[in-house]
């Protein structure tokens, strides 16, 4: 017998995102039981059922849907095209019940691929990991490959060769803080050069050096060159220039991106003007 959990386990190890789908309400005819559940992971596979035809057809379109946003969802259904009812989805069947999926995504927050593993990665990737952002370091130095603590995955490989060999995932975060700024420049430019779509590039850089990469990087690819994506110099301007502070700043812009936050505020700005006391 397909025990899910269990797979739950091999795939999570592996560390492939998922969405856990239940039949958590029935009413009527139908083919799905209360209970019933079924395993979607991103490799466009599937285990368990919650009850065939266009139901389940549909549940695992909805389920790779949302393990790419990576978000929960409860959705009801009715199972017969020619009924609508409100606050519920309307699916080509006939058998004229209605059934509630609850949709549990499985996964990380989000992938980082974080380049460059020094003073100010190493501080960064204690900040992440707790708050269930995978990450993947990448690093040409073997003693500092060696000695990381807080990666899930790390490759000892020079930084540009890692997006040739294995590429990154869409939607993913990329810091780069390489101890090289041509090794910086590469990194993104092999980002650009695949026409990759990470969410979140950020690089360390001085303002300087910034000038000098974006004068490079319209000369090789052109003024109208998608950008939208880099973040640099990196992080919020929080204050502070320890590694540690650097880290934190930076994992604030990832917490902002991640959040949908385009403008950033104190939270007692939020007050209303009645309360104002400051």
């Amino acid at each position: 017998m397909l025990d899910l959990y269990e797979k739950i386990v091999e795939f999570k190890q592996q560390h492939k995102d998922m969405v856990l789908v239940t039949a958590v309400e029935k009413e009527g005819e139908g083919p799905v039981e209360v209970g019933k559940k079924m395993l979607v992971v991103e490799d466009n596979i599937f285990f368990g059922t919650v009850g065939g035809g266009a139901l389940e057809h549909y549940a695992i379109q909805k389920a790779l849907f949302l393990i790419k946003k990576r978000s929960h969802l409860t959705e009801r259904y009715v199972l017969d095209k020619g009924k609508i009812i409100e606050d519920a989805k309307t699916l080509p069947m006939v058998c004229g019940g209605t059934v509630t999926l609850y949709y549990e995504f499985i996964g990380f927050k989000n992938f980082v691929y974080l380049f460059g593993g020094g003073h100010v990665g190493k501080a960064l990737a204690i900040v992440l990991k707790p708050l269930q952002f995978h990450i993947t370091l990448i690093d040409e130095r073997k003693p500092i490959v060696d000695a990381f603590e807080h990666a899930h995955v790390k490759h000892h490989m020079h930084f540009a060769d890692y997006i040739k060999t294995y590429s990154i995932k869409p939607g993913s975060l990329v810091v780069v803080v390489t101890p090289s700024h041509t090794s910086d420049y590469h990194v993104i430019n092999q980002l650009i050069e695949q026409k990759l779509k990470p969410k979140y590039i950020g690089m360390m850089c001085s303002l300087e050096k910034l000038n000098d990469y974006l004068k490079e990087t319209y000369k090789t690819y052109g003024k109208d060159v998608d950008l939208s994506n880099f973040y640099s110099p990196i992080g919020l301007n929080l204050g502070g220039g320890s590694p540690e502070e650097i880290a934190i700043s930076i994992a604030s812009e990832i917490l902002a991106i991640e959040h949908g936050k385009t403008e950033i505020k104190h939270m007692r700005e939020l007050v209303n003007d009645l309360n104002h006391y400051w």
